[in-house]
């Protein structure tokens, strides 16, 4: 797991590769996680790692997310969603739902823990299985998030690397919001 603190808030980023049989079933589980975790006052958020281009995509997403919260400019009511919508580029939380959220089978997830106690890991381990520290290594597939987020060859070569195009586009959605 890694720690982070943005804006004054403890971040925990864990990754897993996990078999799920049923999506809801494994979020309300993570829902009554979070509920218990830090007196209510937590985010748990569980984000499908195929769209997401590396760990400053998602701490990007992570800020703006709080920033948005601090402005009263979210799109979501819950922090955690307004996270898959600032790392999804998205106006609508069902399209950001679409492209991060789990699926049935086997899924290389992030979660995240907002402001979260120390028990949180250990019953997210329950639920998801073994940590894999390997997920943050794994290199997204290029075509993948080219296809997902219809990215073209020009828009790398500016940026220099697909993170750093996933990086703008979550910085660019704030601007436009």
């Amino acid at each position: 797991m890694k720690e982070y603190q943005i804006l004054g808030n403890k971040i925990q980023m864990a990754s897993f590769i996990t078999e799920i049989n049923d999506p809801n079933k494994t979020i309300n589980m993570i829902q009554d996680v979070s509920s218990r975790c830090n007196n209510g006052n937590c985010t748990i958020q569980i984000i499908n790692a195929q769209g997401i281009a590396g760990e400053k995509h998602l701490l990007q997403a992570i800020y703006q997310a709080l920033k948005a919260f601090d402005r009263g400019e979210n799109i979501s009511k819950d922090l955690g969603l307004e996270i898959c919508v600032r790392a999804s580029f998205q106006r609508q939380i069902s399209r950001a739902l679409q492209i991060l959220g789990i699926k049935k089978g086997e899924n290389s997830v992030y979660v995240l823990v907002i402001n979260g106690d120390n028990q949180v890991l250990s019953q997210i381990m329950e639920i998801l299985g073994k940590n894999h520290e390997e997920v943050f290594e794994v290199d997204t597939n290029i075509n993948t998030l080219k296809n997902i987020y219809k990215v073209n060859d020009k828009e790398i070569a500016a940026a220099g690397n697909i993170e750093r195009v996933m990086i703008e586009r979550t910085a660019l959605l704030s601007l436009e919001i």
